[in-house]
């Protein structure tokens, strides 16, 4: 039975669709090639494709000039930069925007410090001030960005808000979705930056390789965030991982063994008194290494409690005491296979403090996907000239 015009357009659709998915995250193809991924005969594919170019979608690839042998079949491409996406780090001492394309590859950056008593209508203007910058500084407005994540420390409801707690001074009173979307017509979604920082470890950190991941936050602040099955877990009240309230737990009181150390120099300021103290640590100071091992027996016991319950692939020590992993993580593998049936591997990041917005950034290139890569492929907006 012959089809209707509204089963043919989505079949249409459908197919524009595979090609985009073939074409994205790979070099530029030919239509040959795209047919071969996506199943389609390559008659379609070539409809299909030339319509996405139309559209804006797809660009082509001109043949490079020295190729000489007979006609090169046409390439093409995904256009990237049809939008993009923000994502940003709401943190105690710095405020963090980075722009990537949608196949998240960062454009621009920008940061500005903000101290750990700053209120939050200063906390909310250095926000501003960065995205601000960073719109500017590559020359687009809010109407090119396709969605926003904010990262922001403590754990967050379904309204955007840190109701439950946050070191961030008057935080709780703050719905930064609200703030935003003053501003811009995209969607926004704010997120808590640990389970950010542990989606983009499997995204472009140290745990691409794992679909089960414990992501530990050791620094002056001390925290987790989860991935089961590939999926991050949110809980049903956005506080999933956050054991360390449990004060048996012990990580509340961790960081103080650092700060504390005895021999520690009264001009070391409280900011900087752990990397004093791994620096000691290497140099054989007694105090300094006494004082690492409290620390990461401590920091073992809620490490422990999560990897007893999820069993995970991988752990992955982050925050700014990872930047010591040559004096961590030694001393925590033992620790774990003290209290551990079996320790997973055991990985420091190396995405130094950019982790909570790199995870920022892949969950507003979710929401892109989710909107429109996986349903509807509408036409793009024009990209901005130049």
């Amino acid at each position: 039975m012959a089809g209707t015009g509204t089963d043919l357009n989505r079949l249409r659709e459908l197919n524009s669709l595979s090609i985009v998915r073939a074409l994205r995250g790979n070099p530029p193809s030919t239509v040959t090639e795209l047919s071969a991924r996506t199943g389609l005969s390559r008659p379609s594919a070539d409809v299909m494709v030339k319509a996405l170019v139309a559209d804006g979608w797809a660009t082509v690839v001109e043949p490079a000039a020295n190729s000489v042998v007979g006609r090169p079949a046409r390439r093409y491409q995904f256009r990237a930069d049809a939008g993009h996406v923000l994502g940003i780090d709401v943190g105690g001492h710095k405020i963090l925007a980075m722009l990537a394309d949608l196949d998240g590859t960062v454009v621009h950056s920008t940061r500005v410090a903000v101290t750990p008593d700053a209120d939050p209508a200063s906390r909310l203007a250095a926000m501003d001030t960065v995205i601000a910058n960073c719109l500017a500084e590559t020359g687009f407005s809010g109407d090119d960005l396709w969605a926003i994540t904010v990262g922001v420390t403590g754990p967050v409801d379904e309204t955007g808000r840190t109701t439950l707690f946050t070191p961030l001074p008057g935080w709780t009173s703050v719905n930064p979705a609200e703030h935003l979307a003053a501003r811009f017509d995209a969607p926004i979604r704010v997120e808590n930056d640990c389970k950010l920082a542990a989606v983009a470890e499997r995204w472009h950190g140290v745990a691409q390789d794992a679909d089960d991941i414990v992501y530990l936050l050791a620094g002056i602040r001390t925290g987790a965030g989860l991935i089961i099955d590939g999926t991050l877990r949110r809980g049903y009240g956005g506080a999933a991982g956050e054991i360390g309230a449990l004060r048996q737990v012990r990580w509340l009181g961790a960081p103080a063994h650092l700060q504390n150390c005895p021999g520690l120099p009264e001009s070391v300021a409280p900011d900087d008194a752990a990397a004093w103290v791994f620096s000691a640590a290497r140099d054989g100071d007694k105090a300094a290494k006494a004082a690492v091992r409290r620390y990461v027996r401590d920091l073992a016991v809620g490490a422990a409690a999560l990897v007893l319950t999820l069993d995970p692939h991988v752990v992955v020590v982050g925050g700014g005491y990872s930047r010591s992993a040559d004096i961590i993580l030694e001393p925590l593998e033992r620790e774990l296979q003290r209290l551990c049936l079996r320790v997973p591997e055991i990985r420091a990041s190396t995405l130094a403090d950019e982790g909570v917005a790199l995870g920022a950034l892949r969950l507003a290139l979710d929401e892109v996907d989710a909107r429109l890569f996986t349903t509807s492929l509408p036409a793009p907006l024009a990209p901005p000239a130049g």
